[in-house]
C-alpha cells in the first residue's frame, strides 16, 4: 500500500514537471516568435497631419497647420517646418522589436503614467501614442498605440520630442558665399570691398578683393578678407532674444543704430546650373548700456597707460545681432562680437609692407647711410636660375630676402615724415611686372620703437625698428660679404 502511494505520488510529480516544461517550452516558442518579429506598426504620411502635440515633464507643445504650421501658444512664433517634418519623420516607418497583445497592466511598463504623450491628427485619423519605460533587456522602449497592445519599438520617439519651444523656432541662416561680389561694410569704418580677380592694381597676383583710400585703390589682404567671411558663415543662430523685433526691442539691444552693418552681395548656382543673385545682410551692436560702459573704459585705458588688462575670467558682455529685416534678434558671444568687429579697412589690409611675389624680382637699388649700392639678378635665357650680382661679383641674398619679405606693419598711418625725421634705409625693388615694375620703400625713424614706411611716396604705415634694424644688418652682411 505504501509502495502504491509512492507510485501515485512519483506519477503526479511527473505530470506536473511535464505540464510545466511543456508551459515553459510554448512560453519561449512565443517569446522567440515575438523577439523576432520586426513588423511596423505606424506608417505616417506627414504632408496628411493636420495637428501635432506632446507633454513630457512640464513641457506642452502644440501645433496645426492652416497651409502654414501655426505654434498654438503664439501666432507670430516662426515656426520651423523641417523641424516639425522631423518629428514626424519619427513615425513615418515606425517597427516594432516585439509585441505584447491584450495588456491588462499597463503600468510594468510605464505607460499609466507615461513620459511622453504624443498627439497627432491628420485629415482622417487620430493618434495617442503613449511612451512609456526602457526594457531592461535591451534598453528599448515600450510604446502604446490606444489599440490594447504594448510595442518595443526600434527607435526611440522621445530623442526627437524632448525639445524646447526654443528648438522649434525657424531661425534664419547664413548662406555659402560661393562667389562674392561685394561687401558692404559701415560703422567700424564706412567702405566697400569689390572682388575683381583680373585686377592690375595690386602687385600680388593673390590679391582679389580691393576697396579705396583717399582715392587711390587699395587691395585687401584675400587671406584676411575670406577668414572675416567664414567669422559670418560659421554664425550659429540659434539663441535667439524676441521674435518680434519692433522699435521697442531694436531700441534695447543698440540694433536702432548698430556697431557694424556688414552686407555682403554674392551668387550661387541652383540646382538648374543657373547663377543666382542673393545678398546677405547682418547688424551687430551692444546693448546702449554696455556699449556706454565699454567706451568710458576704453577711453579711460587710452588716458592711462598704466592700467592693467582684464583677467581672462571677467564678465563676459553679450551682444546682438539681427539679419536682415528679420523679427528675431540672437545674442552672441563677446569672442564672435569681437571677431565681427574686426572689419576695418585696416584689419583687412596686407601687413606684409612688400607683397609681390620674390620671384619677380630682377634689381635692387639700397641707399644706406648716404651710400648707394645696386644689385642685379642676372639669368641666362638656357638656365633655369640665375644669380644676384654685385660689382662683378656673385651674391647670397637669402637673409636679404627673408628680411625684406619679414617687415611687418605695427599699424597703419598716413602721418608724413617730420621735417628732421632721420632716413633709415630706402630701397627701390625691380619687377618683372607689367604694371609694377618698381616698387619704393623709405623708413624713417619715428619713435624709440617704430619707423615709419613710405611705400611709393605714400605714408602707410609704422613698422618696428626690430624689423628695419635686422634688414640693415642684412644689407650690411652681403654688401661686406
Amino acid at each position: 500500500m505504501k509502495r502504491a502511494k509512492k507510485l501515485y505520488i512519483l506519477l503526479g510529480v511527473l505530470v506536473l514537471v511535464c505540464a510545466a516544461t511543456f508551459i515553459l517550452s510554448r512560453m519561449e516558442e512565443k517569446q522567440e516568435q515575438i523577439k523576432n518579429s520586426g513588423e511596423t506598426i505606424l506608417s505616417l504620411d506627414a504632408s496628411t497631419v493636420t495637428a501635432l502635440s506632446w507633454e513630457y515633464d512640464e513641457e506642452s507643445l502644440a501645433f496645426h497647420k492652416d497651409g502654414v504650421w501655426i505654434y498654438d501658444g503664439d501666432e507670430d512664433f516662426p515656426v520651423s517646418e523641417d523641424k516639425i517634418n522631423e518629428l514626424l519623420g519619427g513615425f513615418e516607418n515606425l517597427g516594432a522589436a516585439f509585441i505584447i497583445e491584450d495588456v491588462e497592466d499597463y503600468g510594468q511598463y510605464g505607460l499609466e503614467e507615461p513620459s511622453c504623450t504624443i498627439d497627432i491628427e491628420t485629415e482622417d485619423e487620430s493618434y495617442e501614442i503613449k511612451l512609456g519605460d526602457f526594457s531592461q533587456m535591451d534598453s528599448q522602449r515600450y510604446l502604446s498605440l490606444g489599440d490594447g497592445n504594448v510595442y518595443l519599438v526600434t527607435s526611440d520617439p522621445m530623442e526627437l520630442y524632448e525639445v524646447t519651444i526654443e528648438d522649434m523656432i525657424e531661425n534664419d541662416t547664413v548662406p555659402d558665399f560661393e562667389k562674392v561680389s561685394q561687401i558692404k561694410v559701415e560703422g567700424v569704418d564706412d567702405y566697400t570691398i569689390n572682388f575683381d580677380d583680373e585686377s592690375t592694381d595690386s602687385p600680388c597676383e593673390d590679391d582679389v578683393y580691393f576697396t579705396t583710400l583717399d582715392g587711390s585703390v587699395l587691395p585687401l589682404d584675400t587671406y584676411r578678407v575670406e577668414s572675416y567671411l567664414d567669422v559670418i558663415g560659421s554664425l550659429e543662430l540659434k539663441d535667439y532674444m524676441t521674435y518680434t523685433a519692433d522699435n521697442v526691442f531694436l531700441e534695447s539691444y543698440g540694433l536702432d543704430d548698430p556697431e557694424l552693418t556688414v552686407t555682403v552681395d554674392y551668387s550661387y548656382e541652383d540646382d538648374d546650373g543657373e547663377e543666382v543673385f542673393d545678398s546677405f545682410t547682418i547688424a551687430v551692436s551692444r546693448s546702449p548700456e554696455d556699449r556706454a560702459a565699454a567706451e568710458a573704459k576704453e577711453a579711460e585705458e587710452a588716458e592711462d597707460e598704466d592700467v592693467q588688462e582684464e583677467e581672462e575670467d571677467a564678465e563676459q558682455i553679450p551682444a546682438y545681432l539681427r539679419v536682415g529685416d528679420s523679427q528675431i534678434i540672437y545674442e552672441i558671444s563677446q569672442e564672435k562680437f569681437e571677431a565681427l568687429m574686426e572689419a576695418a579697412r585696416d584689419d583687412l589690409r596686407h601687413t606684409e609692407v612688400f607683397t609681390a611675389d620674390f620671384d619677380q624680382v630682377t634689381g635692387i637699388d639700397l641707399s644706406l647711410d648716404g651710400q648707394d649700392y645696386s644689385m642685379l639678378y642676372e639669368q641666362e635665357e638656357d638656365e633655369d636660375e640665375g644669380v644676384w650680382m654685385y660689382n662683378e661679383e656673385e651674391l647670397n641674398i637669402s637673409a636679404l630676402q627673408s628680411a625684406i619679405e619679414g617687415l611687418r606693419s605695427e599699424s597703419f598711418t598716413g602721418d608724413k615724415p617730420a621735417s628732421d625725421a632721420k632716413e633709415e634705409i630706402s630701397l627701390t625693388i625691380y619687377l618683372d611686372n607689367e604694371y609694377f615694375p618698381q616698387i619704393e620703400l623709405v623708413f624713417y625713424r619715428y619713435d624709440g620703437s617704430d619707423c615709419l614706411c613710405l611705400v611709393d611716396g605714400v605714408p602707410t604705415s609704422l613698422v618696428s625698428r626690430a624689423d628695419v634694424v635686422e634688414l640693415i644688418e642684412a644689407v650690411n652682411a652681403v654688401i661686406l660679404n
